[in-house]
């Protein structure tokens, strides 16, 4: 039997990346999952390498309305809602995001999508789940949450926002009897599209850049998608039943040092 066997599963920014690989996971181990991104093709091809135990949907994290319409779908095709990882994200909008070269349009578009999409999904996650028995919420944030961030300003707040939230949503769900944890998974430098993307900022030397970047890792190696995965699905499980309110780091013990 699979760690969440039967388990109904939303996945955001399941498209690529970090989210891909969750699916894949979840998927794995017996859950059924809804993939939901921006890229509604990406989503799609992710559910047919699943095969008859995924499904795929347009998703704009940043709008109620699509929220409303995503847990509608899930509860028309499956009837519940066990899981539901908030993973969608963005690193930047520009080339640079020090403090002297964010906008405020920048500014926003980050936090609409990491800050805001976030609450959303917890906001709609927890109407239904408290509904249906309960469920397990993990939310995407980042090492860029716990540590100073002067390269990522934008990003960095983001990220802390998506910690509070998480703790508080987490509390909120455990007083109210609801039977809904939430926690957070703070990855690393982790080899993805936007992992590139963070070495290619500020119009770095990109490979040295990424040298001296794993160099700092105490490991000594970069994270993979799966890597975050595998971490998402223990929260997920009943692996985790005792575990809310969390933060798991997963970053070869970069903030430790």
């Amino acid at each position: 039997m699979g760690r969440v066997d039967g388990k109904i599963a939303i996945v955001t920014g399941g498209g690529n990346g970090i989210g891909r690989a969750t699916a894949l996971r979840l998927a794995a181990e017996g859950a059924r999952v809804m993939l939901a991104d921006l890229d509604a093709v990406a989503a799609a091809a992710v559910a047919d390498e699943i095969g008859d135990t995924a499904a795929s949907r347009g998703h704009d994290v940043r709008r109620p309305e699509d929220w409303a319409a995503l847990m509608e779908d899930v509860l028309q095709r499956y009837g519940t809602l066990d899981i539901l990882v908030n993973n969608a994200g963005i690193l930047a909008t520009e080339s640079s995001q020090t403090l002297e070269d964010t906008d405020l349009a920048q500014w926003r578009a980050v936090n609409q999508v990491n800050a805001e999409g976030v609450f959303l999904g917890c906001k709609h996650g927890v109407a239904v789940m408290r509904e249906y028995g309960g469920g397990a919420i993990v939310n995407l944030s980042s090492i860029a949450g716990l540590v100073a961030t002067p390269h990522l300003i934008a990003y960095g707040a983001s990220k802390g926002a998506v910690r509070q939230l998480t703790k508080s949503v987490a509390i909120d769900c455990a007083r109210h009897g609801y039977n809904i944890r939430c926690n957070s998974v703070h990855p690393g430098f982790v080899d993805t599209d936007m992992g590139k993307h963070v070495l290619s900022l500020n119009n770095a030397d990109v490979e040295r850049n990424r040298e001296a970047r794993r160099k700092q890792i105490p490991l000594g190696i970069f994270g993979q998608a799966v890597d975050i995965a595998n971490a998402i699905l223990f929260l997920a499980s009943d692996e985790a039943r005792y575990v809310t309110g969390s933060e798991l780091v997963v970053d070869g013990g970069n903030v430790a040092v």
